[in-house]
């Protein structure tokens, strides 16, 4: 894939980027590993000081950084200013907490006194440059919550950015400078995905995180593993959305619109599968298809956008293969399911709802980027369960019920890296967020994800005499 802005609103090309040559990519190497002697060695204050005013510039940038997103992967651009007020949000909690989170632990001495200690500490300390690969659909979410730990914990980051976002990507690099952070401590690596084997196996990257689809989260584990560095993945998803009996049906329906067609249904922490038990299907299916219906598709810059363009015409022919081989094998479309006619420019897909979905379906197995919901009768509980997990992804979970012994078993049972009861799933600063199956491993945000790339570091010491 070329480097290059292209509106998804209208298919414009609108500027192009050369790859950086392999001398290029040597010269960010050699800064980021200077910048981390430097920058590994720096108080918590001193990052503190720089992150908070990365927080106050990007404030301050908000509609023009939205702007850029807006233009250069289609999400609506009220959801583009919320997602930059998102970011600014967690580098404050990471520069104010992350003094706290890596603190020195003291293992009693009596628990430790038979090792021949007088005392230990446990210590953690950076690792060095990270290799961040990150996707388009938040391309400015998803790069910093990795990067506000990772510098407010003293390692230098690289980021390899998705080839349709570039300029979103330079921002980043610029705002971190802007902010005062030393030359070389966070850096965008303008790159095809061709070049990372050779980045990822150079010595002086210690460790990669991805965000991305499965395959490319198989490529980058299988280099790290061959290097035996560390990496966190957080790979697809195709999250079930649960409603039960005894849930508020009206704030269900309305939640499960949003959960749905946020980000013009292209989050891997969407609900995409919606299993309704039987007693409340029909009631459930009527509201839900009337609002998904309703939807305002078009120009994603126009305020009164609900759902904009899929990113990219290959994501829209796959959204398409998907629904027409459903539809082919005997699902209904009960709204949706073609390209708007009004926006014959552009990559738009109406919202739609599949019901009727079987297991020998592919979007029964595959993940559906877009806004396209598939609707599951259920008869109980047992079922849900079994249905919620019948799926190779294990990101979140949405789940519908007032019920506490539903709860209790639902919370043992999903297999998944979170289940949000009554709510709409979403990741927060304080919570670790990840999955399990082939959705990933490792964690990102909260105390967790900040240590994910630390040397946790023993520290053991003896009598003197």
């Amino acid at each position: 894939m070329a480097i290059a802005t292209v509106n998804p609103a209208t298919g414009e090309t609108l500027k192009t980027f050369d790859a950086l040559n392999g001398g290029e990519i040597e010269d960010h190497l050699v800064r980021a590993d200077q910048a981390f002697q430097e920058h590994r060695i720096t108080s918590f204050g001193y990052r503190r000081e720089r992150m908070l005013a990365a927080a106050d510039l990007l404030d301050a940038d908000q509609d023009g950084i939205a702007r850029t997103m807006t233009t250069e992967m289609g999400k609506p651009l009220a959801q583009a200013r919320a997602e930059a007020a998102k970011c600014a949000k967690t580098m404050r909690w990471y520069a104010h907490h992350a003094e706290e989170l890596l603190a020195d632990e003291h293992p009693d001495p009596a628990d430790v006194s038979d090792s021949g200690a007088i005392r230990a500490v446990v210590r953690y300390r950076p690792l060095g440059p990270v290799l961040a690969v990150m996707p388009w659909n938040f391309p400015l979410w998803q790069v910093v919550r990795f990067a506000a730990p990772a510098l407010m914990a003293g390692n230098t980051g690289l980021l390899k950015h998705a080839s349709n976002v570039p300029q979103t990507a330079l921002y980043l690099e610029e705002l971190f400078r802007r902010a005062g952070f030393p030359e070389g401590c966070f850096q965008t690596l303008l790159i095809g995905s061709g070049a990372v084997e050779d980045i990822l196996r150079d010595p002086r990257v210690v460790a990669a995180t991805l965000t991305g689809s499965e395959p490319a989260g198989r490529a980058v584990a299988s280099i790290a593993g061959d290097e035996v560095k560390k990496t966190v993945l957080e790979l697809g998803g195709s999250d079930p959305f649960l409603v039960l009996p005894s849930a508020d049906l009206d704030k269900a329906v309305r939640v499960a619109v949003t959960a749905r067609v946020q980000n013009n249904g292209q989050s891997c922490i969407a609900a995409k599968r919606f299993l309704v038990h039987q007693d409340i299907y029909d009631a459930f299916a009527e509201r839900f298809t009337a609002r998904m219906a309703a939807l305002t598709v078009g120009d994603p810059m126009d305020e009164h956008t609900d759902v904009g363009p899929l990113s990219s015409a290959q994501g829209r022919s796959d959204l398409e293969e998907l629904v027409d081989d459903a539809v082919h094998q005997g699902a209904a479309a009960l709204c949706g399911g073609r390209r708007p006619p009004e926006h014959s420019a552009g990559w738009f897909y109406e919202p739609t709802v599949l019901s009727g979905i079987t297991e020998g379906m592919r979007i029964h197995r595959e993940e559906a980027f877009g806004p396209v919901a598939t609707l599951y009768r259920v008869a109980d509980l047992d079922e849900a369960v079994r249905l919620a997990n019948d799926t190779p992804f294990g990101l979140s979970s949405n789940a519908w019920t007032r019920d506490p012994e539903e709860q209790q078993r639902l919370a043992r049972d999903i297999d998944a890296g979170g289940v949000f009861f009554n709510g709409m799933t979403a990741s927060h600063p304080g919570l670790p967020f990840g999955g399990a199956k082939r959705s990933g491993y490792g964690r990102e945000l909260s105390g967790h994800g900040i240590r994910e790339f630390c040397n946790m570091t023993t520290l053991w010491y003896g009598p003197e005499e």
